[in-house]
């Protein structure tokens, strides 16, 4: 069993447990160049949904946040072109700070959200919305 068996395993016996997965605005809108990450990161999507309803009754909730493109160290190495046309499809016109997504992931962590679960929150300066 991995990691994640084990710990969702500790969370039932505990009774509580907050499951948070990390994907991307690219597994919905894709990225040309990116076709294993984008499959993956709609995975993580579905795994999401999919485990979401066997979790609840154990007191575990089960969320994905899919944030857009943050100001990261990988990020940085994208060629300004490209970083221009990426701008040019964020409202917000910036990149994300990641303490932004940070936050996110606190929130769905706290006892206020206790009543979320199967969601995905989308943290992408409305990159992609709906």
């Amino acid at each position: 069993m991995n990691n994640a068996g084990v710990n969702r395993d500790r969370m039932r016996d505990r009774g509580f447990g907050r499951i948070i997965n990390i994907s991307s605005v690219n597994a919905a809108r894709g990225q040309a160049g990116q076709t294993n990450y984008c499959a993956a990161k709609a995975g993580v999507e579905g795994f999401t949904r999919a485990l979401a309803p066997e979790s609840p009754a154990k007191g575990i909730t089960v969320n994905a946040i899919v944030p857009g493109y943050a100001d990261t160290a990988m990020v940085a190495s994208v060629p300004d072109e490209v970083m221009q046309k990426i701008l040019d499809l964020v409202p917000l016109s910036r990149l994300a700070d990641p303490r932004e997504v940070a936050r996110c992931v606190l929130f769905l962590a706290s006892d206020e959200a206790a009543f979320i679960t199967g969601a995905t929150l989308a943290v992408n300066g409305g990159m992609r919305m709906g």
